[in-house]
């Protein structure tokens, strides 16, 4: 007896489609331990995407090393970040318990953004990151050369 594969050609049973003796399709192989598909890992994961997303973690670098900051003051030095993306990062970090709002009732009204005692667990994180960042900022620029030259080595076509 023989099955179809993928490309449209025949296969004995068994041997294409994923099936074992007997027909019966093989189970996929298990997970690592700790990563299984679980709530508390998606969960997880969706925690690591919001710290480590480009704005979130620059906002928490800049509150780390200076806070608490006024929303202006803290948009000048997260440099290219759009004030509409510097409000909802930071609404996503409020929501999480990381970054704390105070509003002051004066007149016009002042808005300061800081970490919280949660947020500050990060600092050591991302400082490290920076560190990470700056002090091999030349070999990615190599490695990015490299990359680049042997890129265009391989569009051009032999003479």
């Amino acid at each position: 007896m023989t099955m179809t594969t993928r490309a449209g050609r025949a296969a004995p049973r068994g041997k294409a489609g994923g099936t074992a003796k007997g027909g019966r399709a093989k189970a996929p192989p298990a997970p690592a331990p700790g990563l299984e598909r679980t709530p508390t890992n998606c969960h997880a994961r969706e925690m690591i995407m919001r710290v480590a997303d480009k704005w979130s973690m620059y906002i928490v670098h800049v509150l780390a090393q200076d806070s608490p900051l006024r929303f202006n003051e803290l948009k000048r030095r997260v440099d290219g970040v759009s004030q509409r993306m510097l409000t909802v990062t930071l609404r996503g970090l409020e929501r999480d318990g990381l970054v704390r709002r105070r509003m002051y009732p004066e007149m016009p009204p002042r808005v300061e953004y800081e970490l919280t005692r949660l947020g500050g667990t990060l600092r050591g994180i991302v400082c490290n990151l920076v560190t990470w960042s700056e002090a091999h900022l030349a070999e990615v620029d190599k490695a990015r050369a490299e990359y680049d030259r042997q890129e265009r080595s391989w569009a051009t076509p032999p003479a």
